[in-house]
């Protein structure tokens, strides 16, 4: 049985690799909440919302679990966008006749996550470029059409996080098919060379964030100093576990 735990009414589950076998034939959003989106919780309520009804919310921000067993005495297991994806390309690799659909942010994204699945051996891959999504009210019609058409076992929101989540969830009250929502955001960049150089060791030591500081320090430091307000919400919000 997998530990949940909660956190401002959002269900984290403690999931180790030996689940990911049982997990990814789950159907529903799975979302991946990093320290910066998370620490915004209180003013970004769409988001918040859509973390809450997630069907599974793993524990991606390593400052996070630190912070958890600091403060609460809880230990949890970090589980990234960067691992998962790894053993979800280990998986479809021996499955390639799943279909993947990816949301990606600009055209020079998408070509390099469709050249990606296809060095891996996945068949069927449709890629989507997203538009510029207001957060306060994500809907897109357009990409309904796309999912009842193209039927994928897979979607992979590769956007930026706190409109990924609200797009995962907008996906799973609209679809009628059972598929599997993936918001990974970004992470598939370490695997196409779009984002930091991030390895399995760097990710195991709580370092990626460091390495995408040093990779693009504009974007990243104005970002991570959001992220010291999540210790006060570690700090005050009691947490419990089930």
């Amino acid at each position: 049985m997998i530990k949940q735990i909660i956190f401002k009414n959002i269900k984290f589950s403690n999931i180790t690799h030996n689940h990911f076998k049982k997990i990814i034939s789950q159907y529903g959003y799975f979302v991946f909440p990093a320290a910066p989106a998370l620490a915004q919780i209180n003013s970004q309520k769409n988001y918040y919302k859509a973390l809450k009804k997630a069907d599974l919310a793993f524990f991606d921000s390593g400052f996070f679990v630190i912070l958890l067993k600091i403060f609460k005495g809880i230990n949890v297991n970090k589980f990234s966008g960067y691992k998962f994806l790894n053993l979800f390309f280990d998986y479809l690799k021996t499955n390639k006749n799943k279909s993947v659909l990816c949301i990606d942010p600009n055209k020079d994204n998408s070509k390099a996550n469709y050249n990606y699945f296809k060095t891996i051996g996945v068949k069927k891959i449709h890629n989507y470029v997203a538009p510029n999504y207001n957060p306060k009210n994500i809907k897109d019609k357009k990409l309904l059409k796309i999912v009842k058409k193209t039927k994928p076992n897979f979607i992979l929101t590769n956007i930026g996080g706190g409109s990924q989540e609200i797009l995962g969830q907008y996906l799973k009250e609209n679809i009628k098919r059972k598929t599997t929502i993936l918001c990974t955001g970004a992470a598939i960049g370490f695997y196409t060379g779009k984002q930091a150089p991030i390895n399995s060791l760097i990710d195991k030591i709580y370092l990626g964030w460091l390495i995408r500081l040093i990779f693009n320090p504009i974007l990243f430091l104005k970002r991570y100093i959001h992220t010291f307000k999540l210790i006060n919400l570690v700090i005050r919000d009691k947490i419990s576990i089930k």
